[in-house]
């Protein structure tokens, strides 16, 4: 059996331990932890980041900047695309399959078939993967809420960040802002450093309560450092001045917002961590797949329309939806091309909201079943749903069925430019095109 495989199987078994897939309390993974000898006190120091929206692209931000002064950077991520051991990042390189599978195995032999959740066990594995290899910093993003994450075990982080908040995994953290803010704030430590993201007023103000309950001091975007593009530019600006950088290599308003919130968090943390140069040579740097990313060549490539851009991204939730739809119109400005979108969600999303910001900016939509995922939306089930929103829509058997509709679209229009295809909706639906299309 390949090492890989070995991963696998052992990740099947892991599924099993608890009947529940999120349960969100810490004392299962305390317990595991405790019988380790507490390696999540033997990590770098820790930027922890929680919230709805841009929460991986401030880690990938994070990171790039930190890597780019020349530390060594542990990232812990989630959910993965395509290999879990993505989730996974030590020192600046993916974990070895080998020592993933026994980190794994061993995080299974102490817990004794005891009650833990996939993602706790998980993540009890990241801690003793982390506590292992040394490093300069942890970038350690946030399951899901905040407060009762798995992640949430660390005392005492050298900078908390929460990204905006909004609606999403209702079914966990309820359907009101000000619940889900409490929650996400949760990560909030007494004294300290705590960046706040572009909130909604809600939100914001439950923020900024439990950070004065206790003595944080909060950097608030919008109050305390702002950012914008000019002339083709990033503009970064708080209390220490003013930085004129690269506009940052991930595409979107949303991505500036975004950066400055990681520039933000590496200031607070205070020094070692905020070199202007980093910065710089971080956005220009920084990779996060399948966030408005751009596929050049592959399988879909070659099934697209002659000329076809072909855009990929994970966001799955109203809020996102609106900043993918904002910079696919930036996209729009620079170059007019008829959108077209190839979407499949989970049924638990909100599916008529995802849609909304794409009314009169999508032509059309194919909609799809996710491969292999059960809790996908059927291709019909969605298209009712993308009709109901306003949009045009027809089903499709897959990705590759729905290209061959765009094309056919693209045919019945000689006149008009090269189609942009945005395929969207699910980063499990991503996670899928990009193993298929390598």
């Amino acid at each position: 059996m390949s090492v890989e495989a070995t991963t696998d199987a052992i990740l099947t078994r892991l599924l099993s331990l608890h009947p529940k897939k999120i349960d969100l309390k810490l004392d299962r993974i305390q317990r595991l932890l405790d019988a380790f000898g507490n390696p999540e006190d033997a990590v770098p120091p820790v930027i922890h980041v929680a919230g709805t929206n841009g929460k991986g692209s401030v880690c990938a931000f994070s990171r790039a900047m930190l890597e780019a002064q020349g530390l060594k950077v542990h990232v812990y991520t989630s959910p993965h695309l395509v290999r879990f051991r993505e989730r996974i990042r030590l020192a600046g390189r993916l974990i070895e399959e080998d020592e993933l599978a026994a980190t794994l195995e061993e995080c299974e032999r102490v817990n004794e078939g005891q009650p833990i959740t996939f993602f706790e066990i998980t993540t009890a594995a990241a801690f003793l993967a982390f506590a292992s290899h040394k490093a300069d910093a942890l970038v350690l993003e946030v399951g899901l809420g905040g407060k009762y994450d798995a992640t949430n075990v660390i005392a005492r982080p050298r900078v908390t960040v929460i990204t905006p908040v909004g609606l999403d995994h209702a079914e966990f953290l309820g359907d009101q802002i000000a619940g889900i803010a409490a929650e996400k704030a949760g990560i909030v430590k007494r004294r300290v450093p705590l960046v706040v993201g572009p909130q909604e007023d809600t939100a914001r103000d439950v923020i900024l309560r439990r950070a004065d309950a206790l003595g944080a001091p909060v950097s608030m975007y919008g109050q305390d450092f702002f950012a914008r593009q000019e002339h083709g530019r990033m503009v970064y600006e708080d209390g220490d001045g003013l930085l004129d950088l690269p506009l940052p290599r991930l595409i979107g308003r949303h991505q500036i917002e975004n950066a400055s919130v990681a520039i933000a968090a590496l200031r607070g943390a205070g020094p070692g961590w905020n070199a202007d140069s980093g910065i710089e040579r971080g956005l220009r740097s920084v990779e996060w797949p399948a966030r408005l990313q751009r596929l050049t060549r592959g399988p879909l490539i070659d099934t697209a329309p002659d000329g076809a851009e072909i855009w990929l991204d994970g966001g799955h939730n109203p809020h996102g939806a609106a900043a993918v739809a904002t910079a696919v119109a930036d996209l729009e400005e620079r170059g007019d091309r008829p959108l077209y979108l190839i979407c499949g969600m989970l049924r638990t999303k909100d599916a008529l909201g995802f849609f909304a910001p794409f009314r009169g900016l999508a032509r059309h939509v194919a909609t799809i079943d996710i491969p292999g995922e059960a809790m996908s939306f059927g291709a019909g089930e969605l298209y009712d749903r993308a009709r109901a929103a306003g949009l045009d829509a027809a089903p499709a058997e897959d990705v590759e069925d729905a290209l061959l509709q765009i094309a056919a679209w693209s045919r019945a229009h000689p006149r008009e430019p090269a189609p942009r295809i945005l395929i969207c909706g699910s980063l499990y639906l991503a996670g899928t095109v990009l193993a298929e299309n390598s």
